[in-house]
């Protein structure tokens, strides 16, 4: 006898669902996007137990015939393909007919549905792939799905399932995303007797974000406004392909630890793509630190036969006509959008505690950021930590120390008013009641509509410098609040883009060297050398091989200062060796630019008269991307009128 056979159908399907059901969520997926495709209009999720024991989707779309109720749990059965040219132009979210006799396999079904042409309703139960029963029922139109006790026949699949709350959770996501992709239908996801989403139809994306995420996170974002390329394919008969892309970005000082906060769909799926996770990563090189992410939600839109999504069991995964093409217009898009609109950091975003998210300056993320370690001096000139309150005195403090407690260091002398210094607020005497007394406006109003709105980082030239903050930090004000501009990292964005414009001219100012300056390198900074000696050259490093492992230095940009270049160099050289080895030329020059412009600007402790502060803030407001450094750190930062007024109890 053979050793080869043939699986029965219900081993197959159980291996099936091992590759198309990971989890809940993958369940949720294909049930939802079966929704999509039926042109509901409305989708309502139930979920139990993290949908171990309950999965309910109940929409009102289409509907199945009796006959299609039944052929729907073969392995293979869809109405969607019908011949081999039909994968080449897939405009549908399923099409393998996998998901429906896979999911069955491994749980307990119960499908109810009515196609709009029949009368009555089908009833198909069906427990671990076996059918139990098929009865004609009378319902209205649309279909309802219930999945129980998943996984109840495949222990072993139930034991890799994680909590509850991380079940939910990739649900929550995941019907979350897919009402963003669809904001003229509503979504309803419930858990329990619990209400997580109520998403109603509304006719923008802008829209869909606010009802989803708030006015606070819709504030952080930049919208991707449409955008649209033709591409004529080098086959005359075949017409030109059309390319959209649109959505939103998050503001560079939005920087996540990872990228579960990008989302992007293709021609309505949600997909994670590499080639276009490094568009957007490329889009915001020199904009953000490389270890952190933004929050993205994008949209493309291609021809069908332009992308292939016959790639993967769980169709996450696509593979696009042409990669490099997509890859440079989604980077394109995303980076000229940033740059159009030049958003400014919020101070009271950029120093919350946790920040949603934000990177807090000069905390945790900084100590990681490249050449940052001038930030280290800034301690020098920090008070003491104050004493900590006792219980209950964090209350009487104002709302504006409560969300900033580095407020809370300063403790004022009221002179001889009878309230000693320093003294801890529980000791103070407390209020005679708990009346809570009105307070006068004798100074005046501020009227909403006279309150400006925070502006972008293009009116950074028309502010007013006050002063500086321990000759580090520039103090300006302007119509729209006040600004803090760190004048280390804005002389740093003013030169790296004077050099990379020197570059791209070939006009590099360059100062010869009296004497060669002999720099030893370790192997692996020869090899490097030897790897970017042209774009040394280039970037005006005059250099040569002076022996074993060692080059001599006849000239340098003139920018650089002698007792620098030496580390410079050596800088550069790292930062290739461990970043810059797989990226393009332009990325490597723009790592040679930051190394130059770093070690150029003007350091902290550093007095700027008035003129030379003006001089930066103009020349800053010229550059191309004046609202981060070259490494990711942000130019400035803005304490808003409104917040101001907020805090003042004035609105």
């Amino acid at each position: 006898m053979g050793r080869i056979r043939v699986l029965s159908d219900n081993v197959a399907n159980k291996i099936a669902a091992g590759e198309v059901v990971e989890r809940p969520a993958s369940v949720v997926k294909e049930l939802l996007e079966n929704s999509l495709d039926a042109g509901s209009t409305s989708i309502r999720v139930e979920i139990e137990n993290g949908g171990r024991r309950l999965i309910r989707i109940v929409d009102n779309g289409c509907g199945m015939l009796r006959d299609d109720a039944l052929l729907a749990f073969e392995r293979h059965a869809t109405s969607k393909l019908h011949d081999v040219k039909d994968l080449l132009s897939i405009a549908t979210l399923g099409f393998r007919g996998e998901a429906l006799p896979s999911i069955a396999s491994v749980s307990r079904l119960l499908l109810e549905t009515r196609a709009m042409e029949e009368e009555t309703g089908t009833r198909v139960e069906i427990a671990g792939g076996r059918i139990l029963s098929c009865d004609e029922i009378a319902r209205g139109g649309g279909t309802a799905l219930s999945i129980r006790d998943l996984f109840f026949n495949v222990p072993a699949r139930k034991k890799f399932l994680r909590s509850e709350q991380t079940e939910l959770a990739h649900i929550a996501s995941l019907v979350t995303h897919y009402s963003l992709a669809h904001p003229d239908k509503t979504f309803e996801l419930w858990n329990g007797a619990s209400n997580l989403l109520h998403a109603t139809p509304v006719e923008t994306l802008r829209e869909r974000v606010f009802q989803v995420f708030g006015s606070q996170i819709l504030e952080d974002l930049v919208e991707l406004t449409e955008r649209s390329i033709r591409l004529q394919l080098a086959e005359p008969d075949e017409p030109p392909r059309e390319f959209k892309i649109s959505g939103f970005v998050s503001r560079p000082q939005v920087q996540k630890n990872n990228r579960n906060s990008i989302f992007i769909f293709v021609n309505g799926r949600l997909i994670r793509d590499r080639l276009i996770l490094h568009a957007i990563s490329a889009a915001y090189h020199n904009l953000m630190p490389a270890a952190c992410f933004p929050f993205a939600l994008l949209f493309l839109r291609f021809d069908c036969e332009e992308v292939d999504v016959n790639v993967h069991p769980s169709k996450t995964e696509v593979r696009f006509r042409h990669q490099s093409f997509v890859h440079d217009f989604v980077r394109d898009a995303i980076r000229e959008q940033l740059m159009q609109s030049r958003p400014a950091p919020s101070f009271t975003n950029a120093m919350s505690p946790g920040g949603g998210g934000h990177v807090q300056a000069g905390h945790q993320q900084a100590a990681a950021l490249p050449y940052s370690d001038f930030s280290q001096m800034l301690q020098d000139f920090a008070p003491d930590k104050p004493p900590e309150p006792e219980p209950g005195a964090a209350a009487e403090l104002p709302e504006f120390v409560m969300q900033h407690p580095a407020a809370a260091a300063a403790r004022f002398d009221f002179g001889d008013t009878g309230i000693p210094v320093n003294q801890p607020v529980a000791e103070r005497p407390a209020p005679p009641s708990t009346l809570r007394l009105k307070v006068p406006d004798t100074h005046g109003g501020f009227p909403e509509g006279s309150i400006p709105h925070v502006s972008g980082m293009d009116r950074i030239g028309e502010l007013r410098p006050l002063g500086q903050l321990h000759n580090s930090f520039i103090i300006a004000a302007g119509a729209d609040g006040l600004w803090i501009i760190d004048q280390h990292v804005a002389h740093e964005r003013i030169l790296f883009e004077q050099v990379l414009n020197q570059q791209a001219a070939g006009r590099v100012e360059v100062q010869q060297l009296l004497m060669p300056m002999i720099v030893q390198l370790t192997s692996e900074q020869q090899i490097e050398y030897a790897r970017i000696a042209d774009e040394l050259r280039n970037s005006g490093f005059d250099t040569e091989p002076f022996g074993n492992r060692t080059i001599a230095v006849k000239a340098a940009p003139a920018s650089i200062g002698l007792g620098d270049l030496e580390r410079v160099i050596l800088e550069i050289l790292e930062t290739a060796e461990n970043e810059l080895r797989s990226v393009s030329l332009s990325d490597l020059r723009r790592g040679i630019a930051a190394s130059i412009a770093c070690r150029a600007a003007i350091k902290i402790n550093t007095p700027l008269d008035q003129r030379k502060m003006e001089w930066m803030l103009r020349t800053l407001a010229a550059t191309e991307y004046p609202m981060a450094c070259p490494h990711g750190r942000p130019v400035a930062l803005q304490y808003g009128t409104r917040e101001i007024l907020r805090a003042f109890h004035r609105i």
